[in-house]
């Protein structure tokens, strides 16, 4: 008797979904200046002009804003890179990054 191959292969399942994206908050505090808010929000986070004006405006008002949502490595380094400007201009700027819809 001959033995036969098969050419059915046998399909593994892999569970495979979409990477988490976090937001990124900015909070308001009592010392850093609006046209710093302004600057960092036009350099790190590429948001125009009139964007940028509104997003300070809403997180001097509300007390914070979401700025932007990335993958985890994009809103860590945005969050780090933003962070150390306001340090080395001396403001107390705080920007944190959060799992979307958590």
């Amino acid at each position: 008797m001959a033995k036969e191959q098969s050419s059915v292969r046998e399909r593994q399942r892999t569970n495979l979904r979409e990477p988490r994206r976090y937001k990124v908050i900015i909070y308001n505090d009592d010392f850093t200046t609006m046209e710093f808010v302004v600057k960092v929000l036009k350099l790190v986070f590429f948001k125009k002009a009139e964007e940028a004006e509104a997003l300070m405006l809403k997180v001097h008002h509300v007390g914070q804003a979401v700025v932007g949502v990335y993958s985890y490595d994009v809103a860590v380094s945005k969050v780090q890179r933003a962070t150390q400007m306001a340090r080395e201009e001396g403001y107390p700027l705080r920007l944190e990054c959060l799992p979307e819809g958590g």
